[in-house]
């Protein structure tokens, strides 16, 4: 958790002077849906925590052969 806090300030807080607190929160979570769908992440091998997180799940639920 405190890798991605130290990810979410250097490339998306530091960078901008929001206006307003619902400024921030508005682009906190565009920064963050942009993490997880479609920045690659080196420790998962260049996939995105969506495709890695979706891909296990779909693992665990299909059906026993």
């Amino acid at each position: 958790v405190e890798r991605l806090w130290k990810t979410v300030k250097d490339e998306e807080v530091y960078l901008k002077a929001d206006d307003s607190v619902a400024d921030a929160k508005a682009n906190l979570a565009t920064y963050l849906r942009f993490y997880n769908e479609r920045r690659p992440h080196r420790s998962l091998d260049g996939q995105t925590p969506d495709a890695t997180y979706f891909a296990a799940l779909a693992a665990a639920t299909r059906p026993a052969a």
